[in-house]
């Protein structure tokens, strides 16, 4: 069942989405240093949601259909937001090793905005810990942790490595990836 949850969590953390598109940007623009915030409470966030899910938060997204509705146009929302910051920056790469950057807050609001999480976080406890078993909860969430963390992580570094080959075209990168932020946000409300 291990092997099962980690390709379940590999799976579901490498495909591209708002919050790798995010990481790919932040290490394009400010370095993986700076981008491994992101990572981190891309990760955090996630995990927590995930555990919720498990402890007994579905529950309540069934008792409260209106509740699954509101987080998904709150999250296509923020989407959107952070594509039109995209879309709008000025493209100057930063030098800076203390660049600013997608804060640690800013990637754990992402996954709690972000349906794909939600979708993932519901589906993997129905798939791996339905019986609402304790144990198979940490489990899975301890296994989703390190794949989410480096999954995201691939997507910073990426990012990072393609900064210098980047560096004349940073505002049709960002502007790219916003038209990509964007996309999946607006997919998101015909699925």
């Amino acid at each position: 069942m291990t092997l099962s949850m980690a390709a379940f969590a590999l799976a579901m953390s490498i495909t591209p989405g708002p919050v790798n598109v995010v990481a790919l940007g932040a290490g394009a623009r400010y370095g993986l240093r700076v981008s491994l915030r992101h990572v981190t409470g891309a990760t955090v966030g996630f995990v927590l949601l995930l555990l919720l899910i498990g402890l007994g938060l579905r529950e309540l997204l069934v008792a409260w259909p209106w509740l699954t509705r509101a987080i998904r146009w709150t999250g296509v929302a923020f989407l959107l937001y952070v594509a039109w910051r995209l879309a709008v920056d000025d493209g100057n790469v930063e030098t800076d090793s203390d660049a600013r950057g997608p804060s640690l807050m800013m990637g754990a609001t992402m996954q709690w905005l972000n349906p794909k999480a939600w979708l993932a976080s519901v589906a993997g406890m129905g798939a791996y810990a339905a019986s609402g078993e304790k144990a198979l909860i940490w489990q899975f969430a301890a296994i989703y942790f390190v794949i989410c963390y480096l999954s995201i992580a691939c997507w910073a570094w990426a990012g990072a490595a393609l900064r210098q080959a980047l560096r004349e075209r940073v505002r049709l990168v960002n502007r790219s990836m916003a038209a990509l932020l964007a996309a999946s946000a607006l997919w998101l409300l015909v699925t």
